[in-house]
C-alpha cells in the first residue's frame, strides 16, 4: 500500500537510502518529469544542430529520431533502478567502481550537470531579452528562480515539471502548427545524397542528449514504492523523454531552416512564427519550461557533489550543505553564461559529442552490472561503508572505463582531434558505438564471477 508520507517543505534526504515508509507516487510521474524537462528552447536549439552541420530537414529528422530512440533506452533502463534501490543514480556507482573509485565518473557527472545547467538557463534567459530585460539580468533571474525550486528538491521539481508539461503541450502545439506553414527549400524533405560524417555526428549528439540524463534519472524515481515494476518505470520514462525531445528537436530543425538568424536568438526565432495575440504567454512558457528543466541539473550537481566528497570529508547532504552547494553552482553557471556564451548552439553540440566518449563506459558498466552481473542485488549498508564489500577502488571497473576511452580515440571526430579510423571513414564518428560494445563485453568478462559471489547478497537497507 502506498505511503502517504510525502515530502513537506525542503527535502531533507539527499544521497540517503529512502526507506519503504517514505515511498510514494505512481510511475506515471516519470512521464511528466521527462516530458516537461524536454519541452524547452534548449531542446529546440539542439534540434538545430543537424541542419547547422549541413543536413537537410529530411536527414535531420532521421538523425534526430534514430539518436533519441537510442539515447532514450539508456536513460530509461537507469530510471528503472530507482524504485528498487531507493538511492540516487550516481551513488550506486560505488558498487561498480568502489567507494572512492566512483569519484572518477562523479567528476564527469558534475561537469555534465553544470554544462546542462548553464546552457538551459542561458536559453531561458533569452526569452526575457525581448521584454527589454538585459541579458545578464535575465540570466541572474533565471538562475535565482531555478535555485529556489532546486532547494525545495524532489517533490517541488516533480510538481513544477507536471505543470510545465501541460503548459508546454498547449503552447508549443500552437508554435508547431505555425512552424509547419513556413516556406522551406524545395529539396529539404528529400532523402538524397548525404555527408555520412555529419549524419553520424548528428546521431551521436541526439543520442547523447538523452544519455546525459542517465547519471541523474533514477534520482527522480527513487521515492516510488519498492513494488513499482521495472517495465512501468522504464516505459513512462522512455515515452516521456523520447516523445518530447523528438518533437522539440524536429521543431527546432524546422525553425533553424525556415527562420533567419534562429541560431542567434532561439527565443526570438520561435516568437517570430507566433501569429496570434498573446505573445507574452509564449515567452512565459519558454522561461517557465527552461527554469523547471534546469532545476534537474542543479539538483543533480548537488547530489553528485555530496556523493563525491562524502567519503573524504565530513560533508553531508543536509539543508545547509544543499543551500551552499546550490548557490555556488548557480553563481558558477551564471558566470559561464555571462562571460562565456558565444555561438551557444555549436558549442553545446560539440560539448555533448565529446562528453559522450566518457558517458558510454560509465553507463555500460552500470547497466551490465545491474541487469546482468548482479541482477539488482546490492547491499545498501555497504554502499555507504568505505570498509564494506564494494571496497574503496574496483580496479577491474576502472580499467574497463579507461580502456574503453582509449579504444574510442582512433574513432573520435571532433573539432580538436580526428582519429585515423574516423578519417578513413570520411570523418564519421562511431567511437561511442565501438566503445559501448567493447565496454559491455569487457566488464562482463572481467566481473562475471561476481554473479556467483553476489548470489547471497540481500537488498539490505541503511536508514
Amino acid at each position: 500500500m502506498e505511503s502517504k508520507k510525502r515530502i513537506k517543505g525542503i527535502e531533507t534526504r539527499s544521497i540517503d537510502f529512502v526507506p519503504a515508509d517514505e515511498r510514494y507516487g505512481h510511475p506515471r510521474s516519470q512521464f511528466y518529469i521527462w516530458f516537461g524537462s524536454n519541452m524547452t528552447v534548449l531542446a529546440m536549439s539542439t534540434g538545430a544542430f543537424a541542419p547547422l552541420l549541413g543536413l537537410n530537414l529530411a536527414w535531420s529528422i532521421v538523425a534526430i529520431v534514430v539518436g533519441l530512440l537510442i539515447g532514450g533506452l539508456f536513460m530509461a533502463f537507469h530510471s528503472a533502478q530507482g524504485p528498487h534501490l531507493g538511492i540516487p543514480q550516481m551513488i550506486q556507482s560505488r558498487a561498480q567502481f568502489g567507494i572512492k573509485g566512483a569519484v572518477i565518473p562523479l567528476i564527469l557527472a558534475i561537469v555534465l550537470f553544470l554544462g546542462f545547467y548553464s546552457t538551459t538557463i542561458y536559453y531561458g534567459a533569452q526569452t526575457l531579452v525581448p521584454l527589454n530585460v538585459p541579458m545578464p539580468i535575465a540570466i541572474i533571474i533565471a538562475g535565482i528562480v531555478t535555485l529556489i525550486i532546486g532547494i525545495y528538491g524532489y517533490d517541488a521539481i516533480h510538481k513544477a515539471e507536471k505543470f510545465s508539461s501541460y503548459l508546454a503541450l498547449v503552447i508549443f502545439f500552437v508554435v508547431t502548427i505555425f512552424a509547419l506553414q513556413l516556406k522551406l527549400p524545395e529539396d529539404t524533405l528529400t532523402l538524397g545524397a548525404v555527408n555520412w560524417g555529419s549524419f553520424i555526428l548528428a546521431v551521436s549528439v541526439y543520442a547523447t542528449y538523452l544519455i546525459t540524463a542517465a547519471p541523474y534519472v533514477a534520482d527522480y524515481s527513487r521515492y516510488l514504492p519498492e513494488t513499482t515494476s521495472i517495465a512501468s518505470t522504464f516505459w513512462y520514462t522512455y515515452l516521456g523523454g523520447v516523445i518530447a525531445s523528438v518533437w522539440m528537436c524536429i521543431l527546432g530543425a524546422i525553425l533553424y531552416i525556415g527562420v533567419p538568424n534562429f541560431a542567434a536568438n532561439s527565443a526570438l526565432g520561435i516568437a517570430s512564427v507566433w501569429h496570434v495575440p498573446g505573445v507574452l504567454i509564449l515567452y512565459a512558457t519558454m522561461i517557465i519550461t527552461a527554469v523547471c528543466s534546469s532545476t534537474l541539473s542543479l539538483y543533480g550537481t548537488f547530489m553528485a557533489t555530496v556523493t563525491t566528497f562524502e567519503p573524504f570529508t565530513k560533508l553531508r547532504g543536509d539543508k545547509r550543505s544543499k543551500i551552499i552547494i546550490m548557490m555556488i553552482t548557480t553563481i558558477v553557471a551564471i558566470c559561464i553564461d555571462i562571460f562565456g556564451a558565444q555561438n551557444m548552439i555549436i558549442q553545446w553540440g560539440y560539448f555533448m559529442a565529446i562528453i559522450l566518449y566518457f558517458m558510454i563506459p560509465w553507463t555500460c558498466i552500470n547497466l551490465v552490472d545491474y541487469y546482468i552481473v548482479r541482477k539488482g542485488k546490492y547491499s545498501m549498508k555497504d554502499i555507504f561503508d568505505p570498509n564494506g564489500i564494494y571496497g574503496q577502488y574496483n580496479k577491474k571497473a576502472l580499467f574497463t572505463f579507461f580502456a574503453t576511452v582509449a579504444i574510442e580515440v582512433p574513432f573520435m571526430s571532433t573539432v580538436l582531434y580526428t582519429g585515423p579510423l574516423a578519417k578513413a571513414m570520411g570523418g564519421a564518428d562511431i567511437a561511442w558505438i565501438v566503445g559501448g560494445f567493447f565496454c559491455s563485453f569487457l566488464y562482463y568478462a572481467l566481473n562475471r564471477d561476481l554473479a556467483k559471489t553476489n548470489a547471497n547478497v540481500k537488498l539490505e537497507t541503511k536508514n
